[in-house]
């Protein structure tokens, strides 16, 4: 059976890590309040603070090495991208939290606005039906030590309303389905960083 969410334990050694906070430290300071739709900030549902790291950044490469080989052992599906071309680096403070949501599900697409074999123009539609990519597989790489913060954690809902908790080990990589409820519990003190970002591939496939 085919799991929600799969951890990898990247093993991956401290400088390492280290050299990847480095890398990105740059991006400290970049760092603004969380929005969510229309530009518009509701706190009530999520309370951080990102910035944009653009997919040319080499560690684009080496997360999506991990997502393709999970992909390949759990969920099999039929993934082109990382969403946007860009990776979100995010800072969760005492005090913020991002309360539950999911990254995708079907409620959250667009109905085509053509209808397929009008006879105005069938392949355009096809084409255009066929070239929808939406939010498959989300995936999150633990940089903060677990001790560093109180709080903060990774928490998901299984399909009957289970809590379980994401691993908290630095460098633990974690890519789940989408459509799974989660939500990072409020940080008591402290500072939580992560590299967070999305996967697409065609609709339905």
């Amino acid at each position: 059976m085919a799991n929600l969410a799969c951890y990898e334990f990247t093993n991956l050694p401290i400088d390492i890590i280290d050299i990847l906070e480095n890398d990105v430290k740059d991006f400290n300071d970049k760092t603004h309040t969380s929005e969510l739709m229309d530009s518009s900030v509701n706190k009530d549902i999520r309370n951080s603070n990102n910035a944009w790291i653009p997919q040319s950044h080499w560690i684009a490469g080496w997360l999506w090495y991990y997502v393709q080989k999970t992909n390949n052992k759990n969920f099999c599906y039929e993934i082109t991208d990382i969403d946007g071309g860009t990776l979100q680096f995010t800072h969760y403070r005492e005090g913020q939290y991002y309360d539950w949501h999911q990254d995708g599900d079907i409620d959250l697409l667009n109905i085509p606005q053509v209808e397929v074999a009008s006879g105005n123009n069938i392949g355009q539609e096809q084409a255009i039906i066929r070239g929808e990519l939406v939010r498959k597989l989300s995936f999150s790489l633990q940089l903060s030590e677990p001790d560093s913060y109180r709080g903060g954690e990774l928490e998901f809902l299984d399909n009957c309303g289970n809590p379980f908790f994401a691993p908290k080990q630095r460098g633990t990589m974690v890519v789940f389905d989408s459509r799974v409820r989660h939500r990072v519990r409020e940080v008591k003190s402290g500072l939580r960083k992560s590299i967070v970002g999305w996967v697409v591939g065609p609709r339905w496939k």
